[in-house]
């Protein structure tokens, strides 16, 4: 019994993967293609540059995902496994795992992860904390940005899903580590 719970355990993650793979290439429409520039919320709503296809949107999002994984694996190197990087950080890896998945059902080669190994970790765990506050809006308001870009309801309903594990589940518990510090 306990082996079976070990074992389903396992495969929920990358059943989560294959769904969120599986919502996302159905939805693609035949050229994979989304609108043009995206307002940029730094920017003060001024165009910025942004993928003008599916695949350009797949790898900003995969590279964010890495960007918070890196972060967090320095977290939990210099500090130990503390909360509430050592559960984050396996959503991170998740989402990256179904965001690659889903440029190999395309055929797309992946891009190179620019972050592994990059990222030096705070002094302390409240700076970490606060470090993950910032990470989390910053992938919030990338989906902002990108989500406009998407033709396809389904598509943007399959990101809106990622935007909101940062909104409700990621931020919350960075904000609830910093105020733990205080």
């Amino acid at each position: 019994m306990q082996q079976e719970s070990k074992d389903l355990r396992r495969r929920k993650p990358i059943a989560l993967a294959s769904v969120v793979c599986a919502a996302l290439l159905a939805s693609c429409s035949p050229s994979g293609s989304v609108s043009g520039p995206v307002p940029d919320s730094q920017n003060r709503g001024a165009a910025v540059q942004s993928p003008t296809s599916l695949r350009g949107v797949l790898e900003m999002a995969l590279d964010d995902e890495r960007k918070a994984e890196a972060t967090y694996q320095a977290v939990i190197d210099r500090h130990g496994p503390v909360r509430p990087f050592v559960n984050i950080i396996e959503a991170e890896r998740r989402h990256a795992s179904a965001l690659i998945e889903l440029l190999e059902a395309h055929g797309w080669p992946l891009p190179a992860n620019r972050w592994s190994g990059t990222v030096i970790a705070p002094e302390t765990i409240s700076q970490a904390c606060q470090d993950g506050i910032v990470a989390e809006q910053e992938n919030i308001a990338l989906y902002d940005r990108i989500l406009p870009s998407i033709d396809d309801a389904q598509s943007r309903m399959v990101l809106e899903r990622l935007q909101i594990a940062s909104q409700e589940r990621h931020l919350p518990a960075f904000e609830r580590c910093l105020s733990r510090m205080r």
